[in-house]
Protein backbone atom coordinates (compact mmCIF):
# COMPACT_ATOMS: atom_id res chain seq x y z
CA UNK A 1 0.00 0.00 0.00
CA UNK A 2 1.32 3.61 -0.67
CA UNK A 3 0.90 5.72 2.18
CA UNK A 4 1.12 8.61 0.01
CA UNK A 5 -1.65 7.91 -2.32
CA UNK A 6 -3.78 7.52 1.62
CA UNK A 7 -2.48 10.64 2.88
CA UNK A 8 -3.54 12.36 -0.52
CA UNK A 9 -6.88 11.22 -0.39
CA UNK A 10 -7.61 11.44 3.38
CA UNK A 11 -6.68 15.19 2.65
CA UNK A 12 -9.12 15.53 0.03
CA UNK A 13 -12.10 13.79 1.45
CA UNK A 14 -10.59 16.22 4.83
CA UNK A 15 -11.40 19.03 2.53
CA UNK A 16 -14.80 18.18 1.17
CA UNK A 17 -16.32 17.52 4.37
CA UNK A 18 -15.12 20.90 5.72
CA UNK A 19 -16.84 22.68 2.98
CA UNK A 20 -20.36 20.21 2.89
CA UNK A 21 -19.54 18.97 -0.41
CA UNK A 22 -17.76 15.13 0.58
CA UNK A 23 -20.15 12.62 -0.73
CA UNK A 24 -21.62 9.15 0.58
CA UNK A 25 -23.65 5.70 -1.05
CA UNK A 26 -26.37 5.30 1.47
CA UNK A 27 -28.32 1.79 0.70
CA UNK A 28 -31.33 1.88 -0.53
CA UNK A 29 -34.36 -0.11 -1.91
CA UNK A 30 -36.54 0.83 -4.40
CA UNK A 31 -39.53 -1.05 -4.06
CA UNK A 32 -41.44 0.63 -7.29
CA UNK A 33 -41.14 3.92 -8.88
CA UNK A 34 -41.81 5.90 -5.87
CA UNK A 35 -41.80 4.21 -2.84
CA UNK A 36 -37.75 3.55 -1.08
CA UNK A 37 -36.76 1.88 2.01
CA UNK A 38 -33.53 3.19 3.69
CA UNK A 39 -32.53 2.35 7.22
CA UNK A 40 -35.48 0.70 7.72
CA UNK A 41 -37.89 3.48 6.81
CA UNK A 42 -39.81 3.88 3.92
CA UNK A 43 -39.81 7.38 2.16
CA UNK A 44 -41.57 8.53 -0.88
CA UNK A 45 -39.06 9.35 -3.65
CA UNK A 46 -38.35 12.59 -5.60
CA UNK A 47 -35.16 11.80 -6.52
CA UNK A 48 -35.27 9.19 -9.08
CA UNK A 49 -34.87 9.19 -12.59
CA UNK A 50 -37.86 6.66 -13.02
CA UNK A 51 -40.10 8.91 -14.52
CA UNK A 52 -42.45 6.40 -15.80
CA UNK A 53 -42.10 4.16 -12.95
CA UNK A 54 -41.32 1.24 -15.54
CA UNK A 55 -38.25 -0.21 -14.30
CA UNK A 56 -40.98 -2.05 -11.98
CA UNK A 57 -43.48 -1.93 -14.59
CA UNK A 58 -44.57 -6.20 -15.33
CA UNK A 59 -44.25 -6.14 -19.20
CA UNK A 60 -41.17 -4.60 -18.86
CA UNK A 61 -39.42 -7.08 -16.12
CA UNK A 62 -41.39 -9.66 -17.95
CA UNK A 63 -39.27 -9.01 -20.86
CA UNK A 64 -35.93 -8.93 -19.47
CA UNK A 65 -36.43 -11.96 -17.75
CA UNK A 66 -37.37 -13.79 -20.79
CA UNK A 67 -34.08 -12.64 -22.30
CA UNK A 68 -31.71 -13.95 -19.51
CA UNK A 69 -33.22 -17.20 -19.83
CA UNK A 70 -32.59 -16.59 -24.07
CA UNK A 71 -29.71 -15.22 -23.60
CA UNK A 72 -27.91 -15.34 -20.49
CA UNK A 73 -27.10 -12.44 -18.60
CA UNK A 74 -24.10 -10.19 -20.40
CA UNK A 75 -22.79 -10.07 -23.68
CA UNK A 76 -19.47 -11.99 -23.89
CA UNK A 77 -17.54 -9.11 -25.38
CA UNK A 78 -17.72 -6.43 -28.18
CA UNK A 79 -21.02 -6.21 -30.77
CA UNK A 80 -18.14 -6.80 -33.05
CA UNK A 81 -15.99 -9.66 -31.37
CA UNK A 82 -18.90 -11.47 -30.10
CA UNK A 83 -21.38 -11.07 -32.87
CA UNK A 84 -24.42 -8.73 -32.30
CA UNK A 85 -27.25 -9.92 -30.26
CA UNK A 86 -30.65 -9.79 -32.52
CA UNK A 87 -32.19 -7.56 -29.82
CA UNK A 88 -29.90 -4.98 -30.49
CA UNK A 89 -31.08 -4.49 -34.03
CA UNK A 90 -34.72 -4.56 -33.10
CA UNK A 91 -33.84 -1.45 -30.64
CA UNK A 92 -32.36 0.64 -33.33
CA UNK A 93 -34.53 0.05 -35.19
CA UNK A 94 -37.48 1.47 -33.16
CA UNK A 95 -35.26 3.71 -31.60
CA UNK A 96 -34.50 5.34 -34.96
CA UNK A 97 -37.96 5.18 -36.04
CA UNK A 98 -38.64 7.24 -32.72
CA UNK A 99 -36.46 10.14 -33.42
CA UNK A 100 -37.36 10.05 -37.07
CA UNK A 101 -33.92 9.44 -38.09
CA UNK A 102 -31.91 6.46 -40.60
CA UNK A 103 -30.70 4.51 -38.05
CA UNK A 104 -29.38 3.86 -34.52
CA UNK A 105 -26.05 2.60 -32.11
CA UNK A 106 -27.00 1.26 -28.90
CA UNK A 107 -24.13 2.02 -26.06
CA UNK A 108 -23.84 0.72 -22.61
CA UNK A 109 -23.90 4.03 -20.95
CA UNK A 110 -24.93 7.98 -21.21
CA UNK A 111 -21.23 8.88 -20.59
CA UNK A 112 -20.27 5.84 -23.05
CA UNK A 113 -22.05 7.72 -25.56
CA UNK A 114 -20.53 11.44 -25.26
CA UNK A 115 -17.75 10.56 -24.42
CA UNK A 116 -17.23 8.13 -27.59
CA UNK A 117 -19.47 10.20 -30.68
CA UNK A 118 -17.59 13.42 -30.10
CA UNK A 119 -14.16 12.35 -30.84
CA UNK A 120 -15.14 10.19 -33.16
CA UNK A 121 -16.26 13.57 -35.39
CA UNK A 122 -14.48 16.06 -33.99
CA UNK A 123 -10.69 16.94 -33.79
CA UNK A 124 -7.62 18.65 -33.14
CA UNK A 125 -7.95 21.24 -36.05
CA UNK A 126 -11.71 21.67 -35.09
CA UNK A 127 -14.35 23.45 -32.63
CA UNK A 128 -16.46 22.15 -29.97
CA UNK A 129 -18.87 24.64 -28.63
CA UNK A 130 -21.09 24.04 -25.75
CA UNK A 131 -23.78 25.05 -23.43
CA UNK A 132 -22.19 25.93 -19.95
CA UNK A 133 -24.65 24.01 -18.22
CA UNK A 134 -24.26 20.72 -20.65
CA UNK A 135 -24.10 17.70 -19.00
CA UNK A 136 -20.43 16.56 -17.37
CA UNK A 137 -20.03 13.46 -20.17
CA UNK A 138 -20.54 15.94 -23.44
CA UNK A 139 -17.50 17.70 -21.45
CA UNK A 140 -15.67 14.90 -21.25
CA UNK A 141 -16.06 13.95 -25.07
CA UNK A 142 -15.41 17.16 -25.75
CA UNK A 143 -12.08 17.42 -23.96
CA UNK A 144 -10.92 13.91 -25.73
CA UNK A 145 -11.27 15.92 -28.99
CA UNK A 146 -8.02 17.59 -28.47
CA UNK A 147 -10.25 20.66 -30.01
CA UNK A 148 -10.96 24.09 -28.88
CA UNK A 149 -13.96 23.85 -26.35
CA UNK A 150 -16.05 26.87 -26.29
CA UNK A 151 -18.87 27.63 -24.12
CA UNK A 152 -21.51 29.41 -24.66
CA UNK A 153 -24.24 31.32 -21.72
CA UNK A 154 -26.85 28.94 -21.01
CA UNK A 155 -29.74 28.96 -23.46
CA UNK A 156 -28.51 32.19 -24.83
CA UNK A 157 -28.57 31.67 -28.64
CA UNK A 158 -27.16 35.29 -29.53
CA UNK A 159 -24.23 34.28 -27.57
CA UNK A 160 -24.04 30.90 -29.55
CA UNK A 161 -24.03 32.93 -32.48
CA UNK A 162 -21.31 35.49 -31.28
CA UNK A 163 -19.37 32.19 -30.72
CA UNK A 164 -19.86 30.91 -33.95
CA UNK A 165 -18.92 33.68 -35.62
CA UNK A 166 -15.71 33.80 -33.66
CA UNK A 167 -14.56 30.16 -34.04
CA UNK A 168 -15.77 28.89 -36.78
CA UNK A 169 -13.98 30.27 -39.73
CA UNK A 170 -10.63 29.11 -37.95
CA UNK A 171 -12.28 25.34 -37.58
CA UNK A 172 -11.91 22.64 -40.32
CA UNK A 173 -15.50 21.52 -38.29
CA UNK A 174 -17.40 22.33 -35.44
CA UNK A 175 -19.87 20.47 -33.45
CA UNK A 176 -22.75 22.39 -31.37
CA UNK A 177 -23.41 20.69 -28.20
CA UNK A 178 -26.28 20.73 -25.45
CA UNK A 179 -28.96 19.22 -23.63
CA UNK A 180 -32.48 18.56 -24.78
CA UNK A 181 -33.73 19.38 -21.10
CA UNK A 182 -31.21 19.77 -18.59
CA UNK A 183 -30.87 17.40 -15.72
CA UNK A 184 -30.29 20.14 -12.85
CA UNK A 185 -33.07 23.11 -14.16
CA UNK A 186 -35.62 20.95 -15.24
CA UNK A 187 -35.51 23.55 -18.75
CA UNK A 188 -35.50 22.91 -22.34
CA UNK A 189 -33.00 24.20 -24.93
CA UNK A 190 -34.64 26.17 -27.46
CA UNK A 191 -33.27 23.66 -30.40
CA UNK A 192 -35.27 25.61 -33.56
CA UNK A 193 -33.01 28.62 -32.85
CA UNK A 194 -30.06 26.29 -32.03
CA UNK A 195 -30.41 24.72 -35.11
CA UNK A 196 -30.67 27.81 -37.26
CA UNK A 197 -27.24 29.31 -35.83
CA UNK A 198 -25.45 26.00 -36.70
CA UNK A 199 -27.52 25.90 -40.46
CA UNK A 200 -25.75 29.30 -40.35
CA UNK A 201 -22.56 28.16 -39.99
CA UNK A 202 -22.07 24.99 -41.26
CA UNK A 203 -22.34 23.20 -38.09
CA UNK A 204 -23.52 19.93 -36.30
CA UNK A 205 -26.18 19.43 -33.62
CA UNK A 206 -25.49 17.23 -30.84
CA UNK A 207 -28.53 17.27 -28.34
CA UNK A 208 -28.38 14.76 -25.37
CA UNK A 209 -32.29 14.31 -24.76
CA UNK A 210 -31.57 11.77 -21.68
CA UNK A 211 -34.26 13.55 -19.62
CA UNK A 212 -36.92 14.41 -22.23
CA UNK A 213 -37.21 10.97 -24.14
CA UNK A 214 -40.46 9.33 -22.92
CA UNK A 215 -42.02 12.54 -21.20
CA UNK A 216 -41.80 15.34 -23.73
CA UNK A 217 -43.32 15.47 -27.12
CA UNK A 218 -45.78 12.37 -26.64
CA UNK A 219 -42.49 10.36 -25.41
CA UNK A 220 -40.43 11.27 -28.37
CA UNK A 221 -38.67 13.89 -26.52
CA UNK A 222 -37.42 17.42 -26.42
CA UNK A 223 -37.19 17.78 -30.42
CA UNK A 224 -40.61 16.92 -31.52
CA UNK A 225 -41.85 20.15 -29.94
CA UNK A 226 -39.16 22.12 -32.20
CA UNK A 227 -40.52 20.70 -35.85
CA UNK A 228 -38.38 22.97 -37.52
CA UNK A 229 -35.38 21.73 -35.50
CA UNK A 230 -32.71 19.97 -38.12
CA UNK A 231 -30.50 17.79 -35.17
CA UNK A 232 -27.66 15.42 -36.42
CA UNK A 233 -26.83 13.85 -33.47
CA UNK A 234 -30.33 12.36 -31.28
CA UNK A 235 -28.52 11.05 -28.11
CA UNK A 236 -30.02 9.75 -25.04
CA UNK A 237 -30.42 7.12 -22.61
CA UNK A 238 -32.13 3.66 -21.82
CA UNK A 239 -31.78 4.49 -17.88
CA UNK A 240 -34.33 7.68 -17.57
CA UNK A 241 -37.77 7.25 -19.09
CA UNK A 242 -37.45 3.91 -20.17
CA UNK A 243 -36.50 2.48 -17.25
CA UNK A 244 -33.30 0.16 -17.51
CA UNK A 245 -29.84 0.81 -18.54
CA UNK A 246 -28.09 1.81 -21.94
CA UNK A 247 -28.27 4.75 -24.09
CA UNK A 248 -28.13 5.20 -27.73
CA UNK A 249 -27.51 7.86 -30.54
CA UNK A 250 -29.70 8.51 -33.67
CA UNK A 251 -28.36 10.09 -37.13
CA UNK A 252 -28.25 9.19 -40.52
CA UNK A 253 -27.29 5.78 -42.13
CA UNK A 254 -23.78 6.54 -42.73
CA UNK A 255 -23.19 8.68 -39.36
CA UNK A 256 -24.12 5.39 -37.85
CA UNK A 257 -22.12 3.20 -39.91
CA UNK A 258 -18.47 5.23 -38.71
CA UNK A 259 -19.87 4.95 -35.60
CA UNK A 260 -19.96 1.38 -35.36
CA UNK A 261 -16.78 0.84 -36.37
CA UNK A 262 -14.46 3.72 -35.20
CA UNK A 263 -16.33 5.05 -31.60
CA UNK A 264 -13.36 3.55 -29.22
CA UNK A 265 -16.77 3.17 -26.28
CA UNK A 266 -18.41 0.93 -29.19
CA UNK A 267 -15.55 -0.92 -30.98
CA UNK A 268 -13.54 -1.66 -27.23
CA UNK A 269 -15.97 -1.80 -25.08
CA UNK A 270 -18.69 -5.03 -23.81
CA UNK A 271 -21.88 -4.76 -25.70
CA UNK A 272 -25.77 -3.79 -23.87
CA UNK A 273 -26.64 -7.19 -22.43
CA UNK A 274 -29.94 -8.41 -24.25
CA UNK A 275 -31.90 -8.43 -21.11
CA UNK A 276 -31.31 -4.28 -21.24
CA UNK A 277 -32.30 -4.52 -25.02
CA UNK A 278 -35.49 -6.65 -24.41
CA UNK A 279 -36.47 -4.38 -21.66
CA UNK A 280 -36.29 -1.18 -23.00
CA UNK A 281 -38.22 -2.34 -26.13
CA UNK A 282 -41.30 -3.21 -23.91
CA UNK A 283 -40.63 0.27 -22.32
CA UNK A 284 -41.12 1.89 -25.82
CA UNK A 285 -44.37 -0.40 -26.27
CA UNK A 286 -45.85 0.52 -23.07
CA UNK A 287 -44.45 4.75 -24.17
CA UNK A 288 -46.36 4.15 -27.46
CA UNK A 289 -49.61 2.69 -25.61
CA UNK A 290 -49.78 4.79 -22.63
CA UNK A 291 -50.06 8.09 -23.52
CA UNK A 292 -51.60 9.43 -20.25
CA UNK A 293 -48.67 8.16 -18.38
CA UNK A 294 -46.02 9.64 -20.58
CA UNK A 295 -48.15 13.21 -19.61
CA UNK A 296 -48.41 12.14 -15.97
CA UNK A 297 -44.83 13.55 -15.01
CA UNK A 298 -44.69 16.78 -16.38
CA UNK A 299 -48.41 17.47 -14.96
CA UNK A 300 -47.49 16.11 -11.11
CA UNK A 301 -44.36 18.79 -12.17
CA UNK A 302 -46.83 21.63 -12.57
CA UNK A 303 -48.79 20.56 -9.85
CA UNK A 304 -45.96 21.66 -7.46
CA UNK A 305 -45.04 24.29 -9.58
CA UNK A 306 -48.46 26.07 -9.27
CA UNK A 307 -48.33 25.77 -5.62
CA UNK A 308 -45.50 27.02 -4.67
CA UNK A 309 -45.68 30.07 -7.40
CA UNK A 310 -42.51 29.03 -9.09
CA UNK A 311 -41.87 29.21 -12.88
CA UNK A 312 -43.88 26.41 -14.64
CA UNK A 313 -42.45 23.46 -14.77
CA UNK A 314 -40.96 22.42 -18.20
CA UNK A 315 -40.22 18.63 -17.58
CA UNK A 316 -40.26 15.84 -14.96
CA UNK A 317 -37.57 17.97 -13.35
CA UNK A 318 -38.19 21.02 -10.91
CA UNK A 319 -34.92 22.77 -9.08
CA UNK A 320 -35.60 24.33 -5.81
CA UNK A 321 -32.28 26.53 -5.32
CA UNK A 322 -31.00 27.56 -1.87
CA UNK A 323 -27.39 28.65 -2.29
CA UNK A 324 -24.97 27.47 0.06
CA UNK A 325 -24.33 23.40 0.74
CA UNK A 326 -24.93 23.80 4.02
CA UNK A 327 -28.81 25.26 3.55
CA UNK A 328 -29.11 22.47 0.87
CA UNK A 329 -28.23 19.86 2.93
CA UNK A 330 -30.41 21.09 5.86
CA UNK A 331 -33.51 21.12 3.36
CA UNK A 332 -32.93 17.56 2.70
CA UNK A 333 -32.93 16.70 6.35
CA UNK A 334 -35.57 18.24 6.88
CA UNK A 335 -37.47 16.54 4.27
CA UNK A 336 -36.57 13.27 5.21
CA UNK A 337 -37.67 13.89 8.70
CA UNK A 338 -41.09 14.10 6.85
CA UNK A 339 -40.71 11.06 4.86
CA UNK A 340 -39.57 12.53 1.94
CA UNK A 341 -36.46 11.86 -0.38
CA UNK A 342 -35.01 14.39 -2.21
CA UNK A 343 -31.31 14.76 -2.00
CA UNK A 344 -29.55 18.30 -2.04
CA UNK A 345 -27.06 18.75 -5.39
CA UNK A 346 -24.45 20.38 -4.51
CA UNK A 347 -20.95 22.04 -6.39
CA UNK A 348 -19.24 20.88 -8.94
CA UNK A 349 -22.60 19.14 -9.99
CA UNK A 350 -24.21 22.75 -10.06
CA UNK A 351 -22.59 26.05 -10.13
CA UNK A 352 -21.13 27.78 -6.45
CA UNK A 353 -23.94 28.85 -4.41
CA UNK A 354 -26.58 27.47 -6.51
CA UNK A 355 -26.88 24.08 -4.28
CA UNK A 356 -30.40 23.07 -4.34
CA UNK A 357 -33.06 20.13 -3.94
CA UNK A 358 -33.85 18.68 -6.92
CA UNK A 359 -37.00 17.14 -7.77
CA UNK A 360 -38.02 14.85 -9.91
CA UNK A 361 -41.14 13.57 -10.68
CA UNK A 362 -43.09 10.22 -11.67
CA UNK A 363 -46.04 9.06 -13.28
CA UNK A 364 -46.78 7.02 -10.22
CA UNK A 365 -46.76 10.07 -7.55
CA UNK A 366 -50.17 10.62 -6.21
CA UNK A 367 -51.31 14.00 -6.21
CA UNK A 368 -51.91 13.72 -2.34
CA UNK A 369 -47.72 12.87 -2.58
CA UNK A 370 -47.22 16.05 -4.62
CA UNK A 371 -49.24 17.49 -2.18
CA UNK A 372 -47.18 16.77 0.73
CA UNK A 373 -44.03 17.19 -0.76
CA UNK A 374 -45.25 21.18 -1.84
CA UNK A 375 -46.27 21.77 2.03
CA UNK A 376 -42.82 20.53 3.09
CA UNK A 377 -40.64 23.02 0.40
CA UNK A 378 -42.89 25.40 0.66
CA UNK A 379 -40.32 26.86 4.14
CA UNK A 380 -37.62 26.52 2.10
CA UNK A 381 -39.11 28.18 -0.90
CA UNK A 382 -37.76 32.16 -0.86
CA UNK A 383 -37.09 32.20 2.93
Amino acid sequence: MNDTLTAFAQAKIDELEAKSLRRTLKPTHRTDGVHVVRGGREYVSFSCNDYLGLSHHPRVKAAAIVAVEAYGVGSGASRLVTGDNPLLGQLEARLAALKGADAACVFGSGYLANSGIIPTFVGPQDVVIVDELAHACIWAGATLTGAPIVAFRHNDVADLEAKLAEHRGKARRALVATDGVFSMDGDMAPLDAISRACRAQDAWLLVDDAHGLGVLGGGAGTARLFPEAQIDLHMGTLSKAIGGYGAYVCASRPVVDLIKTRTRTVVYTTGLPPANAAAAIAALDVIECEPELVAAPVARARRLTGSLGLPEAQSAIVPVVLGEAERALEAAADLERQGLLAVAIRPPTVPAGTARLRLAFCALHSEDQVDQLAEAVRPWVGA
